[in-house]
Formats: C-alpha cells, structure tokens, sequence
C-alpha cells in the first residue's frame, strides 16, 4: 500500500470482490466506494479497470450495461458463483498475511 496509498494488484482484485459482494456496481462507484470505506485507499483508474477486465475474464464477476441513477449507460460489474468462491480463499490468504505481518511488528529484540 506504499506512501501514495496505492494497492497492489491482489489486494485490489480482493477488494473488488468484496465490495461487489454486496451489490452491483459501476467502475467508477468501485473505486469511490474503497476510497470511502478504507478512509486512506485510493484507486488508480487504470489499476482498477485493469483488475476489473482480469477479474472477468477469471469468470469471478460478469459485467452488463445499464443506466446509472444519473441516467447515463455505464458498464456494471456483478459478482459470480465462482467470484464469492474465490472472495473467500483471498480473504483467508489476505488474514493470514496480515496476522504474520502483525507477528513481526509486534516482535521485540
């Protein structure tokens, strides 16, 4: 997540996943939800529709075309059977990741 806030690939397929859990979602309501809900993360466009083509083409979200509540056509992005599937590997990957990254933190010489 370096000094700019960025996130690696991973992470961001990981959050793209998760957040489309909940509903579907634009490309542009992606990223702004993230930056939203993690107070300090934010979403390169090209990085986020670069996930967003992977992810597809992984089969783990589908996209579809429909209006916004501004009434314009946008690309929306929906979670797949198999996407939830793999939500839940990447979070057991991600909290495994972290409570090592914890462990060294906390380790005192």
């Amino acid at each position: 997540m370096g000094t700019d806030n960025s996130l690696i690939r991973g992470t961001l397929d990981m959050l793209i996943l998760k957040t489309l859990a909940a509903e579907p979602m634009h490309g542009w309501g992606i990223g702004e939800l993230i930056q939203e809900r993690s107070g300090v993360l934010r979403v390169q466009q090209g990085s986020l529709y670069a996930s967003l083509h992977r992810l597809t083409r992984e089969g783990w979200i589908r996209s579809y075309w429909a209006e916004t509540e501004n009434g314009r056509r946008a690309r929306y992005y929906a979670l797949t059977r198999a996407g939830t599937k793999q939500l839940t590997v990447e979070a057991e990957h991600w909290q495994s990741l972290a409570a090592g990254v914890a462990r060294i933190l906390a380790f005192n010489p």
